[in-house]
């Protein structure tokens, strides 16, 4: 399998659904075809459409399950390949994953309806968290 990451003769590039798939950033190339379709990828700047061929040195920008992922092209590979194999084909230039804080006053499971204090201050920290 390896032999296709490394193949000197291997293609100087490729299709950016095939792409996607093959480095595993996504499960299926159908799925990539959607996120093309749907808008959700760029090479370069551009909306990228599934048959946009990337090359070694292209930036890739993709909203994948609800991520922001900025990825430059290392190798363009065609055919899906094991996890560490496919590390070495792209370099991610993604920001960090922001985990959201819950709220800081939980109901108890069992104890009952809130009281009339908890339930507004339950209502005020869903609103500052919709601001």
């Amino acid at each position: 399998m390896i032999d296709r990451v490394t193949d000197p003769s291997a293609a100087d590039e490729t299709r950016i659904d095939r792409w996607l798939c093959a480095v595993r950033l996504v499960k299926t190339r159908p799925l990539a075809t959607r996120l093309c379709e749907g808008g959700h990828v760029l090479v370069n700047g551009s909306p990228a459409k599934p048959s946009t061929k990337v090359r070694a040195g292209d930036r890739v920008e993709a909203l994948i399950a609800d991520r922001e992922r900025v990825i430059e092209v290392v190798r363009p590979i065609e055919s899906r390949v094991g996890a560490p194999a496919a590390a070495t084909c792209y370099v991610d230039h993604s920001p960090p994953v922001v985990t959201e804080a819950g709220p800081g006053i939980m109901r108890i499971r069992g104890e009952g309806r809130p009281g009339k204090r908890l339930r507004r201050e339950l209502d005020r920290l869903r609103r500052a968290a919709d601001a």
